[in-house]
């Protein structure tokens, strides 16, 4: 199927949905009383949409800020692969093979966020309170 919006041109758009794949499987072999499957399930999900959310907007600010998100994403399901391992819930070897792709996309999120140019909202170390 060809791409009808931007965001599914994206390499790390697709990438992201690569990741849903994969933890389609680790879920499946999880109790869904574990917190950490809850958690898994929404963050590996939050990744592709705002990854879509981000493309879409008009200002720098606004794209990274969803870009930002979507980072933070990956990193918690990171974490979650950590703490399954930790609880003996899924072997190192998968964590290792989600986690290669996570780095994936968190290198192609920093890139996004990178080309924006000034996009980004900055502060210079600002006096508070100082007297006149």
């Amino acid at each position: 199927m060809s791409p009808v919006f931007d965001h599914e041109k994206l390499n790390v758009y697709q990438r992201s949905l690569d990741f849903v794949e994969f933890t389609e499987e680790v879920l499946a072999k999880l109790p869904k009383s574990l917190a950490a499957h809850n958690q898994l399930d929404r963050a590996s999900t939050s990744m592709p949409l705002n990854l879509a959310e981000g493309n879409g907007k008009f200002t720098g600010k606004d794209r990274c800020r969803f870009f930002d998100i979507a980072r933070g994403s990956a990193l918690e399901c990171a974490a979650a692969l950590d703490v399954l391992v930790r609880r003996k819930q899924l072997d190192q070897d998968q964590s290792d093979s989600g986690k290669q792709i996570l780095k994936e996309i968190v290198s192609m999120i920093v890139g996004l966020i990178r080309s924006q140019d000034g996009g980004r909202a900055y502060e210079d170390q600002a006096a508070y309170n100082e007297e006149d």
